[in-house]
C-alpha cells in the first residue's frame, strides 16, 4: 500500500467523518452555538446523549470538533483547520477538471474549425 501524504489522510478522515448526516447536523449546531456540551447537543437532536458522545468522538478524531473540561462537562467547540485543508484540496480537484474541461472545450473546437465545409467557389 502507498503511503499518503497527511494532508490526504486529514482529507479522508474528514470526509468520512462529514459521511454521516448526524455528524453535519452536530457540526452546523456548533458551528451556530460556538461551544456546546453533549447533553445540550443531544436535545437538538433525534439521538441520545450517548449517540452524540459517540459522534463527537468520530469528530473529534477527524479534527473537526475539540472538546474542553470545564468542571464536570466536556464543551465542544468547531475547529476549522481540518475544514480548511478538505476545501482547499476540493478548490485545487475543481480547478484541475476546470483546466482539462477547457482543454478538452480547445481541442472539440480546434476540430469543429478543421472540419467545417470549406464555401464552394
Amino acid at each position: 500500500m502507498i503511503d499518503e501524504p497527511p494532508a490526504a489522510e486529514a482529507v479522508d478522515s474528514v470526509l468520512g467523518a462529514l459521511a454521516d448526516p448526524t455528524r453535519r447536523q452536530l457540526l452546523d449546531l456548533l458551528a451556530a452555538q460556538g461551544e456546546a456540551t453533549a447533553t445540550t447537543l443531544a436535545e437538538q437532536l433525534p439521538v441520545s446523549r450517548q449517540a452524540v458522545v459517540k459522534h463527537l468522538a468520530v469528530l473529534d478524531a477527524a479534527g473537526l470538533v475539540s472538546g474542553a473540561r470545564v468542571g464536570r462537562e466536556v464543551r465542544y467547540s468547531v475547529r476549522p483547520a481540518a475544514l480548511d485543508t478538505t476545501a482547499r484540496w476540493m478548490a485545487s480537484l475543481a480547478a484541475d477538471w476546470d483546466r482539462r474541461l477547457a482543454h478538452i472545450k480547445r481541442v472539440a473546437e480546434a476540430a469543429d474549425r478543421d472540419e467545417s465545409p470549406t464555401p464552394p467557389d
